[in-house]
């Protein structure tokens, strides 16, 4: 089966073509093209200096918000009133946060900055939302950023300086949000202790249709 290469034409082959998880190569980062990708549950994530490279991984990795594993010592420490979580705040740091901060499940970031200016760009077309944790000095220690379409959040990145705070800014957006379904894309053992899970991506891709 082969990997497609993209031209200037704003189209995708279906995802179900795509060869080990990986459907395409090529195109650009543009709003036009990350809207059409993510109706299709299909996500760009490659390396600086690498093509653009589109996934869409079979099975696919999700979390159901009512399958949220919200630990005892996660509620206890958010009723603690140490952290302060908003959304859409401050979405730039985020992101550069979550492209800097040493992550223990990955090695290196995948964020180049070709995908940090696309991704502020699909931010303030409203696409693209962000969750901050600020401890009581007001810094920010944690949050998470991705991309909401309908009643699906599909989740990019996450990053801690305190912890347990990326954890604090997921509950809350579960907890504050009308979410049915996230998109986790692949697997790591962080979010499956949270209760995320592997679904075919037929039937994954049958969800988007309904909660987009």
């Amino acid at each position: 089966m082969p990997i497609f290469q993209l031209t200037d034409e704003l189209i995708f082959p279906h995802p179900s073509l795509a060869k080990d998880g990986i459907l395409a190569v090529g195109g650009d980062l543009s709003p036009e093209r990350l809207l059409l990708a993510y109706q299709n549950g299909i996500f760009p994530w490659y390396n600086e200096g690498e093509p653009i490279i589109w996934h869409a991984p079979d099975p696919r990795f999700v979390l159901f918000p009512k399958k949220f594993k919200k630990s005892k010592s996660l509620r206890l420490l958010m009723n603690k009133g140490i952290y302060r979580c908003e959304v859409n705040k401050n979405f730039e740091e985020v992101i550069q946060n979550c492209k800097t901060v040493p992550r223990n499940d990955h090695d290196g970031t995948w964020i180049t900055d070709e995908m940090e200016q696309a991704y502020i760009r699909f931010h303030y077309l409203g696409y693209a939302l962000s969750v901050e944790v600020h401890n009581q000095k007001d810094e920010l220690v944690g949050g998470l950023y991705g991309i909401k379409l309908g009643k699906v959040f599909f989740g990019e990145s996450m990053f801690s300086k305190e912890s347990n705070t990326s954890k604090i800014a997921l509950a809350y957006f579960i907890e504050n949000s009308d979410i049915k379904l996230i998109d986790a894309q692949v697997h790591t053992p962080h979010l499956e202790s949270l209760g995320a899970e592997h679904i075919p991506l037929n039937e994954f891709l049958l969800l988007l249709k309904n909660y987009i």
